[in-house]
């Protein structure tokens, strides 16, 4: 059986994860040149995977798929409360959670988390500017700690955005969740 026939075969055995992957391919790319995940993405996204999970599970699919979609939500909504990541990510994410369901959507998380901060040193080593960076953590850190107030830290984070390399996070989210996925064998 050669090459294409193999994969057309994955795709169509996975077709959830390839569309997923897809979608997050899309989102990614919108994010790295708009820096924002449109809504007209990520609604469908959550909608779709609560669809799937009930025709493909029935009720209790759904029950997953629902509180997958909470755990994604709820894994980036910290971030976004205090103005260090956008709507659309964490939107973007609970839809990863509505497709993968709670623990795989951790294990996504965990990857995209590393692959978020990979990205983020490389791009300081690049743009070779680790004592700002390094000073604006400290301060941001010394603030999340001090202050606990997530309006306050939101007015700061925008105080702050003009001077911060901005990092288009549908990107890590994208490549940790398809470094999982195909990590755990799922496009196969």
């Amino acid at each position: 059986m050669g090459y294409l026939s193999k994969l057309g075969m994955a795709v169509a055995d996975q077709w959830p994860v390839w569309l997923l992957a897809s979608i997050l391919v899309v989102a990614a790319v919108i994010d790295a040149i708009r820096f924002r995940v449109p809504n007209w993405l990520t609604f469908p996204l959550i909608m779709g995977g609560w669809i799937y999970s009930t025709a493909a599970f029935g009720w209790e699919g759904l029950g997953w798929s629902l509180f997958g979609t909470a755990v994604g939500f709820a894994l980036l909504l910290p971030a976004h409360a205090i103005g260090g990541m956008g709507a659309g990510d964490v939107k973007l994410f609970a839809g990863v959670g509505a497709w993968l369901h709670a623990t795989q959507t951790w294990h996504a998380f965990c990857v995209s988390a590393i692959a978020g901060g990979v990205i983020a040193v490389g791009l300081m080593v690049w743009r070779r500017d680790w004592k700002k960076h390094w000073a604006q953590f400290q301060i941001i850190f010394f603030e999340a700690v001090t202050i606990r107030d997530p309006e306050a830290l939101s007015a700061l984070a925008a105080q702050r955005r003009s001077s911060m390399v901005l990092l288009p996070y549908a990107v890590p989210i994208m490549l940790g969740t398809v470094l999982y996925l195909a990590w755990s064998g799922k496009f196969v």
